[in-house]
């Protein structure tokens, strides 16, 4: 195995991310992966302000959660009742001393959250974690990238309420993220580019529901 798919690879560990993390102050952000808060405000307006408004009182929960900002400018605009899980002890527990009103800490593996209750959260959002877990080749991945695809698409799907919806923001081709997100027929899924006029790169964006066999489970 070569150091960059060993690397790659090492994304999926904690102790990876708690190395990493030792190197934030808490401030800004070490890993704001893939779009800023500012960058995503027209998709977060379609699918997020415009239908889960703050004073409606939406739990959120931010998976694999970092030290993002995300969070905090949600919390500016007024949601309240936000959730961060992240598997990394070190990033937990310098976020929790920033003592957000409004944001809870909980140390937790996104494919692994006894601490959620089932059909308790509205929103669910993930902003490159789901990509930290995938390596090898695209076209065939290897079964631990599956396998791991698999568990956290279940668990995401068991802790969303039944009209709850997961958003997912990722940097691979939706020909190949897609069977990782739908091998379990969980979600009814839509899907768009996030294109910046700057950036010949693009990123993608899905909006996900549960799927009805899997509401009524």
């Amino acid at each position: 195995m070569g150091s960059r798919e060993a690397e790659t690879e090492a994304l999926a560990t904690p102790e990876y991310w708690d190395e990493r993390y030792l190197r934030s102050d808490g401030g800004r952000p070490t890993h704001e992966w893939f779009k800023s808060y500012d960058q995503l405000q027209p998709f977060l307006t379609n699918h997020l302000f415009n239908v889960r408004r703050p004073q409606d009182q939406p739990t959120v929960l931010h998976l694999g959660a970092g030290d993002s900002d995300v969070p905090q400018c949600l919390l500016e605009r007024g949601y309240r009742k936000q959730i961060c899980v992240d598997f990394s002890s070190t990033v937990v527990n310098l976020m929790k001393a920033k003592q957000l009103d409004g944001i809870a800490w909980r140390q937790a593996d996104v494919r692994d959250m006894p601490s959620i209750t089932s059909n308790s959260i509205d929103v669910a959002f993930d902003k490159g974690t789901l990509d930290a877990m995938i390596h090898g080749s695209p076209w065939d991945p290897p079964d631990e990238v599956k396998q791991n695809a698999s568990r956290y698409m279940r668990e995401v799907a068991r802790v969303l309420k039944h009209d709850g919806v997961f958003l997912y923001i990722t940097f691979r081709q939706p020909h190949f993220i897609k069977p990782l997100l739908s091998q379990d027929g969980l979600w009814d899924l839509t899907g768009e580019v996030l294109k910046e006029s700057e950036s010949s790169f693009d990123y993608y964006a899905f909006s996900m529901r549960k799927a009805a066999k899997a509401s009524s489970a």
